[in-house]
């Protein structure tokens, strides 16, 4: 350790209680990592503010000390999000995790950023709501917040720049300012909200939310259609959209991916092309759409189709797409799980998918294609060993074919998982001047360039 960075934590251990600065060795290397294949690298230093007025006075040292300072919140981040490339400081925000107050009359929360979606949506269910963005892991709202997450739910509800009502945020230089209000719409100056959210921790950090939150359906009722092939699957959720039903998930799972689902949950379910399925409402008018569904889908040649209500069949059911990823890492022992994602429109869905798919074959690794198909949002789940550089070198190989397939056809190099270090070279090519744009006020918040270097882009 530089004698720089033992001055810096003695500064933080003048304005900080002495367990909240940590450069134990073992919690360094916690913060280190998170769940993608991107290497470790530790930071100098962990740091635990209970408040906002913690953060503001760590980051007005970090800024004089031209110190790197990266957000964390439990690690989840499948891009490298978290990962202190440059060391320095690390932010872990768990103690942070209050729920500050619940507005029912408003539809609204004001949450601490450590706070995660479990944690919440126990407390709403007192009051008959819940927070609906579902990432899969559980994962603390700041963190959903800086990568936009979004999930199974976003073809009814939303992603999560769209639940933000209002942000405080601290900037590098420890200055703390508020993105909105918390009324329901605003013509009034530019919309932070909308830059911030997804700025992965390289414009501030967040240090309260106030959120959306939505009543609790009045009947759910989960299902499982089966298809002969991915594109007859994916052709019949875009009838499905386009005839307005208000479906309120809809899950491709592809047909290794079931395989490996059976096996790692005991299942039986038909080893094809899979929707998952979930519709929302009252009684009489999910029924409906659930006839109509059912109609549009044997247009299409779904194979077979089944419906649960029963809330323990649901769950089961959803834990099957759910445990995906831990399925194929039980599967391939030693290996470790690359998860990348590309979103493009609708309209050319089908064949990207099957382009993958193609793409996944030919690179001749294990795995598998999973997608939030109702907002064109789809996983390629890869077992690789990173040790080994040819299949690494496989693995990068199919990352750049979809995302250039995807970016040709007017789509995203990611829906969900952020840029991070593995999405930073499309930048250009997704943005183009814009990304100029972008680097202006990133320059213009962050001179120094502390918060999270070496993220989303270069300067």
């Amino acid at each position: 350790m530089t004698i720089g960075i033992e001055q810096i934590v003695n500064q933080l251990r003048n304005i900080l209680a002495y367990e909240q600065v940590s450069t134990n060795e073992t919690v360094r290397e916690l913060h280190g990592r998170d769940e993608s294949h991107h290497a470790t690298s530790l930071p100098d230093i962990v740091v635990f503010p209970h408040s906002t007025a913690d953060v503001s006075a760590i980051l007005q040292i970090a800024h004089a000390a031209r110190v790197a300072v990266v957000p964390f919140g439990v690690g989840s981040s499948l891009e490298g999000n978290a990962i202190p490339i440059e060391q320095g400081i690390s932010i872990d925000f768990s103690k942070m995790n209050t729920i500050l107050d619940i507005r029912p009359e408003d539809l609204l929360v004001k949450v601490q950023p450590g706070v995660t979606r479990s944690q919440l949506n126990k407390e709403l269910k007192k009051h008959g709501l819940q927070f609906t963005v579902d990432p899969g892991a559980d994962a603390t709202l700041g963190g959903m917040a800086a990568t936009n997450a979004s999930g199974t739910t976003a073809v009814r509800y939303g992603v999560m720049r769209d639940q933000v009502r209002d942000l405080e945020v601290v900037l590098a230089d420890g200055t703390v300012i508020h993105t909105g209000s918390l009324a329901a719409k605003s013509s009034s100056g530019y919309h932070l909200n909308g830059l911030f959210v997804g700025s992965e921790g390289t414009l501030g950090c967040f240090t309260e939310l106030t959120l959306k939150v939505y009543g609790i359906p009045e009947f759910v009722t989960a299902g499982r259609a089966v298809f002969p092939t991915v594109g007859e699957a994916v052709s019949a959720v875009a009838a499905l959209l386009q005839a307005g039903i208000m479906v309120g998930r809809v899950e491709l799972v592809d047909e290794a991916s079931m395989v490996q689902a059976n096996i790692y949950n005991e299942t039986s379910y038909e080893e094809k092309p899979t929707l998952f399925l979930e519709f929302h409402g009252n009684e009489t008018g999910m029924q409906e759409d659930i006839e109509f569904a059912t109609a549009i889908f044997e247009d299409f040649n779904c194979s077979s189709i089944a419906f649960e209500t029963d809330n323990a069949a649901r769950n089961k059911l959803w834990e099957a797409r759910h445990s995906l990823a831990y399925a194929y890492i039980h599967a391939y022992p030693g290996k470790k799980l690359m998860s990348t994602d590309v979103c493009v429109p609708i309209s050319v869905l089908a064949e990207t998918i099957l382009y993958a798919r193609k793409q996944l074959d030919a690179v001749g690794l294990a795995g598998g294609l999973v997608g939030h198909v109702g907002d064109g949002n789809f996983h390629a789940l890869l077992m690789l060993d990173p040790a080994n550089a040819e299949e690494q070198a496989k693995a990068d190989r199919f990352n750049e074919h979809i995302v250039q397939y995807a970016l040709l056809r007017g789509g995203s190099c990611t829906g969900e998982h952020g840029v991070g270090i593995g999405k930073m070279k499309y930048q250009a090519t997704e943005h183009g001047a814009s990304l100029l744009v972008m680097k202006s006020i990133k320059a213009a918040l962050d001179p120094h360039n502390i918060m999270n270097p070496g993220k989303i882009f270069t300067m």
